[in-house]
This record gives C-alpha cells, structure tokens and sequence, in this order.
C-alpha cells in the first residue's frame, strides 16, 4: 500500500516553522518526565532560534519535514562527519532527532519516515545508522529494535542540570 507520505529539505527559510515543530513535539514527548526548570531552561536554549539556526547551516546537518497528505506532520535531523554527536567513523550517520506530532501519531507514519531515513543512510554508502534514545523511553527501544536496530553503547545527555542516560543503537549495512 502507497502511502501519501513526501519530504522537504528544510533551508533557512524554514527556521520559524523547524522552532515551532521542534519545540512542540519536543515538548509532547519528555516535558511530563522532567522537572520543569531543567526542562524549560533546555527548550529555551537547545531549540532556540539561534541555535537551530546554527544546526541548520551545518552543512553535516540535514534537517527534512514529513508531510502526509501535504500536511507537515513532523520532522528529522541527520548528522554526519564531524556534526555527529559521537565520534564513531566518518562512515556513519546519526539519526540525532525523528518527531511525529501528536495528532498524526499511532498511523504508522513513524515507520515510514525511518523506512526513508534508513534509504538516505543506504543511499550514501554508510557502514551504519545510530541514534541516542533515552533509556526510559521503552516505547521509542521497542520501535527501533523493530527495524533492527541493536544496542552497543551509552552517552550522557543533559536536559538542564539532570543528566539522563541514552543507548546508543545502531543499523549496520555491511
């Protein structure tokens, strides 16, 4: 079965819309599981216009909207060479961030957009795909394992002062 599902590559022209998307699904997803200083301090800096401004023009940053029916129903960001938040090989990219929103999730939308991420990474001859996920997010593990990611590492990462712990998974293509 086709699905109506399209992708754009952001630009700056952009930005305001990738501000608005990324705070909001950010936002849907963890604020409930944080506390609320460390959180708000971490939306108002990590997804503040400059600094996604700067991600953006990374030029090993690729940031895509998904649009469903013509509809923006989320977004991803990949990363590559010296963009990746971890240092594995020159040869891999980082899927750093996959939100659908809200109203568009549980139609198996999600699926799709990793199915097209997982081709981009193919695509550019990659010997994998990795990506961070919070370990206590078990519902987002049980995605990725689906479409064979594997666990092989952990990192830190910090909303606000509370530091969290990410797996690191993994796609290998060779």
């Amino acid at each position: 079965m086709k699905i109506d599902l399209s992708f754009e590559k952001c630009t700056l022209k952009n930005l305001v819309k990738l501000v608005e998307i990324s705070k909001s699904t950010f936002i849907n997803a963890f604020e409930k599981d944080n506390n609320p200083e460390d959180f708000n301090n971490y939306i108002n800096s990590a997804l503040s216009k400059g600094a996604i401004k700067v991600e953006l023009i990374n030029p090993n940053s690729t940031f895509y909207f998904a649009y469903f029916k013509n509809e923006l129903i989320g977004y991803f960001k990949l990363n590559e060479k010296e963009a990746q938040t971890e240092q594995y090989s020159q040869e891999t990219i980082e899927l750093e961030r996959i939100y659908v929103l809200n109203q568009f999730q549980g139609q198996q939308l999600g699926k799709h957009i990793l199915l097209e991420i997982i081709n981009i990474a193919k695509a550019k001859q990659v010997s994998f795909l990795w990506l961070g996920v919070w370990e206590k997010n078990t519902a987002a593990i049980r995605f990725y394992k689906r479409y064979g990611f594997k666990k092989f590492d952990t990192h830190f990462y910090y909303i606000g002062t509370d530091k969290q712990t990410d797996w690191l998974m993994k796609l290998d293509f060779v």
